[in-house]
């Protein structure tokens, strides 16, 4: 439980990290929607891995051994989170939301919703196959 509650708050930094450059991606017209997702995901997968190495699960592998993995692991990630965030901002967009202001913001609704049911796989991944002793 421990562990669980360690990986939620550095996922919980790295999420708002994710978040944050989604927002800057998005809202500057730098990417569209999905690619940001995709990008911002990426991104905060690198402070993820050092954090959860040191701090969450303490390991005492070298990086060639976790790394790898935990490129696999983000592979994975990226795709699940990446297609969930396509599906929700397209329901979202085209009938759950009906509030102009609303729409606005469905991008981030979507990352919300792709983000809780990514977090489950990757917590999955990371206790059994990266950091496993």
């Amino acid at each position: 439980m421990k562990k669980l509650i360690k990986f939620a708050m550095i996922g919980g930094a790295a999420t708002l990290l994710q978040f944050f450059l989604l927002w800057l991606f998005v809202e500057a017209e730098l990417l569209d929607p999905r690619v940001a997702s995709a990008v911002s995901y990426g991104c905060s997968a690198i402070f993820n891995y050092f954090a959860n190495y040191h701090l969450t699960f303490s390991s005492t592998q070298s990086h060639s051994k976790t790394l790898p993995k935990f490129v696999v692991t983000v592979a994975i990630g990226m795709a699940l989170n990446t297609a969930l965030f396509s599906i929700f901002l397209f329901l979202l967009n085209s009938y759950l939301i009906t509030d102009v202001n609303l729409l606005k913001v469905a991008y981030l609704i979507a990352q919300l919703f792709a983000t809780l049911l990514t977090l489950i796989v990757n917590f999955l991944m990371h206790k059994f196959w990266i950091y496993r002793r």
